[in-house]
């Protein structure tokens, strides 16, 4: 499968199959048309998950033209198996140091591609992580490109020192600006799009930074970590994805999930820490609401009893496995 299950007219000829035969195989669908003159057998199409067919476009696309391009952007993205927003697939991207231009269900960028910023994908040329992760954050909404890199990050597939490396090496094109400032709140400690989401949703609305992936002990031993954390009004942020309870991890029923969280949250409180827990709705469309209640218990420094103690997680500890 050195292209990944996909061939040309003129591979298949090489072969030794004739048009006739290439017209039978497309008739009775025992090989599927692609685009025009590239294909893929129905045994390779049905091994590939619709989620994973942008890979067998990018194929057919870099088959079908006669110029040498690198695969980029968020065509790059999903071929590293980084976070990619919804939409962000809608065509192939690809990159030609030499020229722009368009075409269905692709689009090439005219822009520098240094050797050091490719590496190969099976037969064909992919730029590597930390120039998807930038090229992408010249385009994508300041959350979606802090996401992105927050995620290639904690999975130690590139260095902070990578990414502002490659944001200085863009600074006069265009959207640089918003790669650089996605770079600038990257953190490697975020586990989830929606502890991403969340920490751009309290930076830009102008409250302090937060602590990330603090872990909270009591008399009794470790309680939890929490995803944010202030420390003058022990407010601890946890961000609450639905996954947790319709796809429980270790073998737990969403019920036992659900009391487990409750227990935790208990022993929170009873140690001093007040709690946050929000969901994409909180960081969404209650935005406002949840901003406010933030707001309010931080004008607040907490004074009562604090039967708790603390374990910092450094930025150098991105990646780590959470406790369980």
């Amino acid at each position: 499968m050195r292209q990944f299950g996909v061939f040309t007219t003129a591979q298949a000829l090489a072969a030794g199959y004739t048009r006739e035969e290439i017209r039978a195989h497309l008739r009775t669908r025992r090989w599927q048309r692609l685009r025009r003159g590239v294909y893929c057998s129905a045994e390779t199409r049905a091994a590939v998950p619709d989620t994973a067919v942008h890979r067998l476009e990018c194929a057919a696309v870099l088959l079908s033209l006669t110029c040498p391009v690198a695969v980029s952007h968020a065509s790059s993205a999903f071929v590293h198996g980084l976070v990619v927003p919804a939409g962000a697939l809608a065509e192939v991207r690809l990159t030609d140091p030499d020229d722009w231009r368009t075409g269905r269900g692709y689009r090439v960028s005219r822009a520098q591609l240094p050797p050091d910023q490719t590496v190969r994908w099976g037969p064909f040329t992919v730029t590597p992580v930390a120039r998807s992760r930038v090229d992408c954050a010249r385009e994508w909404r300041l959350r979606d490109a802090v996401a992105a890199m927050d995620d290639a990050l904690h999975r130690r597939l590139v260095s902070p020192e990578e990414l502002h490396e490659l944001v200085l090496g863009q600074r006069h094109w265009e959207g640089i600006a918003g790669a650089a400032r996605a770079a600038g709140l990257a953190d490697g400690r975020a586990e989830s799009p929606l502890e991403s989401f969340g920490r751009v949703q309290i930076l830009t609305s102008g409250l302090p930074v937060p602590e990330l992936q603090v872990e909270v002990w009591d008399q009794d031993g470790f309680i939890g970590r929490v995803d944010a954390w202030y420390e003058d009004a022990a407010v601890a942020i946890e961000f609450d994805g639905a996954v947790k309870y319709s796809d429980p991890w270790r073998g737990r029923t969403p019920a036992e999930v659900l009391w487990e969280e409750k227990r935790r949250e208990d022993r929170l409180r009873a140690t001093g820490v007040r709690p946050l827990r929000w969901a994409m709705s909180d960081i969404g469309p209650g935005w406002a609401a949840s901003r406010d209640r933030l707001r309010g218990l931080l004008a607040t420094p907490y004074v009562g009893r604090r039967a708790f103690r603390l374990v910092r997680t450094p930025p150098s500890s991105a990646g780590r496995a959470r406790p369980a």
